[in-house]
């Protein structure tokens, strides 16, 4: 495949990403999923790792992941090119939004679109997160029960869910480098 195609390749796909995942960095997960089944620049297991370690970094998911595949794909032109395409739709939306919201804040029209964006954005968020957890929790090509749930990680989730639910008030970085602890000791 030539160097120009793929630079169309990741300017197509990251841009699409870029247009349709509304919600955040966790909206964007659904479209790097299909990234990663349609071509060779990461793989679903690369996207997790890369969930795991941008939650703990600065900067999106959505831009970590673009960066990164562009990378692999076109090196540092290809890094450059996937996260300009993703970036590049949200800053002309709000650009040109900016511009008309002063003139159409009160349109009934206006209000009732943003309205009807929240729960997509939710949709989108949920939808990744389920996939998250189906991914990491459960082993779905296994021959028994057994072997389909991956028990240490799920009593490492119920643990932690117990200890986020009991101590609150502890800082998130405690709990980042508790499961960052566990997932060391149970290779995970």
């Amino acid at each position: 495949m030539s160097t120009a195609s793929i630079f169309i390749q990741l300017l197509y796909e990251f841009c699409k990403t870029g247009l349709f995942a509304v919600g955040g960095g966790m909206a964007t997960v659904p479209f790097l999923k299909d990234i990663a089944r349609n071509y060779p620049w990461f793989t679903e297991t690369e996207l997790l790792d890369m969930i795991a370690i941008s939650e703990s970094t600065p900067g999106p998911i959505g831009v970590n992941m673009a960066t990164y595949a562009g990378f692999r794909a076109g090196g540092p032109l290809g890094a450059l090119c996937s996260t300009l395409a993703l970036i590049a739709p949200s800053i002309i939306i709000i650009l040109i939004v900016s511009r008309m919201m002063r003139q159409f804040q009160e349109n009934r029209l206006v209000k009732h679109a943003f309205y009807c964006l929240r729960p997509a954005s939710a949709g989108l968020i949920v939808g990744a997160m389920a996939s998250i957890y189906h991914e990491t929790l459960f082993h779905p090509g296994a021959a028994s029960l057994a072997e389909w749930l991956n028990l240490p990680a799920l009593a490492l989730f119920a643990a932690f869910l117990a200890a986020v639910i009991k101590f609150k008030k502890l800082h998130p970085v405690v709990f980042i480098a508790l499961g960052a602890v566990c997932g060391i000791i149970f290779q995970l």
